[in-house]
């Protein structure tokens, strides 16, 4: 009798192939439209929509999306929920040029994706929530450095009005993403376990008690952790006794002319002499004794973008609204030669003593990245036909008991920038803002994006943070992140309060950028581990199809079969 052994693939080498190679939890299109509406959610978490349990929402149905997809699958999940997550997030860049919102939109969105085949690698593992949640934190770093430094749309600065908020006190704003993504992960979890989780083959194809219980349990713990953020214990100023002094301050906030079809001379003249206005009208209410004096008045960036020391209109406008108040000034200006963009502190009868200098430039608006090659293809370094040049220190204003130190705009996005302040010594932080190009047609997102951004830091350091802006959304804020007084929008204004003087270093201080350094350090040997993992189930695979012989069966599949045996 002759046996023949035909090629076949054994139960264990399909279950192995299916770890390797899987079908996917969610067909192709399903997997998008998930990924879609997880972009769309986690857009929403941020102002000026602003529901913030969203954050955790997002990265949960990212999870879902990606769930034992294939590579280009997950791909192409990555990319939908990044443009589903970022044109939304920045729809106020639509006023400064159409393509500028869907290059910038676009280019991130292609920077998740890449970056999403590394959570499709870390969700092999067995402690994956853990690993998803050390991924977010690390395609924010990525982002925030590459290509242009954009750290907009980082998941804790959608916390600002939230019970989550004073982690960021603790570990920075990174230790609060790792929470919210933690529990984004556990959510996913508890739902792909309904369907079946690690014990499902045991219960016959249904999920068993550990595969459900497990998850509640962990989401249950991760979202009471989240949330029990508002339990934490913060130096806030007064109410510890961290604060022996207050100050009283002010926000000019002028308003521009709300039409860019006037010259550019007039329109800058104009806005300078605004501000200079609001001022002469605040030092009208406090000669009538409706106010306290301010210890210092700050007005926003590109208050003037006429350098005062070559124009004597201006330099007169500005020290005339100076002696007027009485009192130091911050003044948002450009300067030339180089151009700069600063913070000058004018005092009464003296002018600018003293400069901040913007560090971090806007790409594409301060600075054109790739310029030569730009010029042969599009208009757009003609936006800006003089790269800024960017300052290289922190600069902390003395004014008294007043240690004064200031972030521009853009520069609110960036932890070190803004610690490197209070490290040298600030107890009052400021953010000088012009939002007048992303304002028009009734948007408000950068703005109100860039307000959460300001009482994330004022809860971060523990200190009072003034918000000025040219057309709004002015503010004072309070160490514990609310809102003391702000301004509407499109509107001339001037907001005063007394605030504290905090010195005390919160332990987000002290840690610095360690919390991010060990969080991206651990993603990274995930994803050795995850690698390593995926290249010896393949070979697993490989070996448990292939016979004595090592040939190929039908259908190109390695043989089991043996030589015949009469």
């Amino acid at each position: 009798m002759r046996l023949v052994s035909p090629g076949y693939v054994t139960p264990s080498a399909v279950a192995a192939a299916a770890r390797v190679a899987p079908e996917g939890w969610l067909r192709p299109r399903y997997a998008l439209l998930t990924a879609i509406a997880g972009g769309l959610a986690l857009a929403a978490a941020f102002p000026p929509v602003g529901i913030w349990p969203l954050a955790a929402v997002g990265p949960a149905l990212l999870v879902i999306a990606l769930w034992r997809q294939r590579a280009w699958t997950a791909l192409g999940a990555g990319l939908a929920f990044g443009l589903a997550f970022f044109f939304p997030l920045l729809t106020w860049l639509v006023n400064v040029a159409w393509y500028v919102w869907t290059a910038l939109a676009v280019a991130e969105s292609l920077v998740f994706a890449v970056l999403c085949l590394g959570q499709l690698l870390l969700l092999r593992l067995r402690a994956w929530p853990l690993a998803v949640a050390g991924w977010w934190v690390t395609a924010e770093a990525v982002r925030s450095r590459w290509p242009w430094a954009f750290p907009w749309g980082r998941l804790a600065m959608s916390q600002s009005a939230a019970p989550t908020a004073k982690w960021s006190a603790i570990g920075g704003p990174v230790f609060l993403t790792f929470l919210l993504a933690l529990t984004g992960a556990c959510l996913a979890w508890l739902i792909v376990s309904l369907r079946g989780g690690p014990d499902a083959a045991q219960q016959g194809g249904r999920p068993g008690v550990r595969s459900r219980i497990v998850p509640v349990l962990a989401l249950v713990a991760c979202a009471g952790l989240t949330v029990g953020g508002v339990l934490v214990p913060a130096n806030h100023g007064r109410r510890l006794g961290g604060s022996k002094h207050t100050a009283v301050v002010a926000a000019i906030q002028g308003n521009v002319p709300h039409t860019r079809n006037l010259p550019d001379l007039l329109r800058a003249t104009t806005v300078t002499e605004n501000h200079a206005a609001a001022t002469d009208r605040l030092a009208a209410r406090i000669q009538q004794g409706a106010l306290p004096a301010p210890d210092v008045v700050i007005w926003p960036e590109n208050s003037t973008d006429q350098d005062p020391r070559f124009d004597p209109h201006i330099f007169n406008v500005i020290s005339g609204a100076v002696s007027t108040i009485g009192r130091p000034v911050l003044v948002g200006a450009v300067l030339q030669d180089p151009q700069r963009n600063t913070g000058a502190l004018w005092l009464p009868g003296r002018g600018a003593v003293a400069y901040y200098v913007k560090r971090q430039l806007v790409p594409f608006g301060e600075v054109i990245p790739m310029r030569g090659l730009l010029d042969k293809i599009t208009s757009l370094p003609s936006l800006q036909p003089k790269d800024f040049t960017p300052g290289h220190r922190a600069v902390v204003f003395h004014l008294g008991k007043i240690r004064l130190g200031d972030v521009i705009c853009y520069e609110i996005g960036f932890d070190g920038l803004v610690s490197s302040e209070v490290a040298a010594g600030s107890n009052l932080l400021t953010m000088q803002t012009n939002d007048a190009d992303f304002e028009l047609d009734g948007q408000t997102g950068e703005t109100t994006q860039q307000l959460a951004m300001a009482r994330m830091r004022a809860i971060e350091y523990d200190r009072s943070v003034v918000v000025a802006s040219t057309t709004g959304v002015s503010a004072i804020i309070s160490p514990d992140g609310s809102l003391i007084a702000r301004t509407g929008t499109w509107r001339q204004a001037e907001i005063e309060a007394s605030v504290p003087l905090v010195s005390t270093a919160t332990l987000a201080l002290r840690v610095g950028g360690w919390p991010e350094i060990v969080f991206t350090a651990a993603t990274a040997l995930a994803l050795l581990l995850a690698a390593g993992q995926a290249l010896a189930q393949r070979r697993r695979v490989r070996l448990s199809q292939a016979g004595p012989d090592g040939q190929a069966g039908p259908d190109g599949q390695t043989s089991t079969a043996g030589p015949a045996a009469e």
